[in-house]
């Protein structure tokens, strides 16, 4: 069998992102980013796959869940790629985070959170299938 080593899927299942996670951080090690940004990228990946596990799939469906590296000199992008339900971000607007502590109210960050640790988070669809690409510009070698 021929693996694509910068290539990753899971089903759509929370129980698979501990795998997720170890996949992105051996290749941002290997790029030799520093902990915290390995960190970054390790929970902005986490929080696009939980969307879509949780929203994209949701409770009553399931389906592959693709991730993919792909390094270039000047770039780290991840793609997760599923054919779940596709996000509307003309209606996604920023979280109160000041409203969100005060009430206690957990969820509803992850966009927040991919936009804050990332270079760049874009979002397309193809036919019927999403995809989020998760950038970290990398610095001259």
């Amino acid at each position: 069998m021929n693996r694509d080593p910068n290539r990753l899927t899971i089903p759509s299942t929370t129980l698979k992102l501990s795998r997720v996670r170890r996949f992105v951080e051996g290749h941002a090690r290997a790029c030799g980013f520093s902990s915290d940004v390995v960190d970054q990228l390790s929970l902005a990946v986490d929080e696009a796959c939980t969307n879509v596990i949780r929203h994209a799939y949701g409770p009553s469906k399931s389906g592959p869940v693709d991730i993919s590296v792909d390094i270039d000199p000047d770039r780290f992008t991840v793609t997760i790629r599923d054919e779940g339900d596709s996000i509307d971000l003309e209606k996604y607007s920023e979280p109160d985070l000041s409203k969100s502590v005060h009430n206690r109210k957990g969820g509803g960050f992850g966009v927040h959170i991919m936009r804050r640790l990332m270079d760049l988070v874009e979002y397309e669809r193809h036919g019927k299938f999403n995809e989020v690409h998760l950038v970290k510009f990398r610095g001259p070698s």
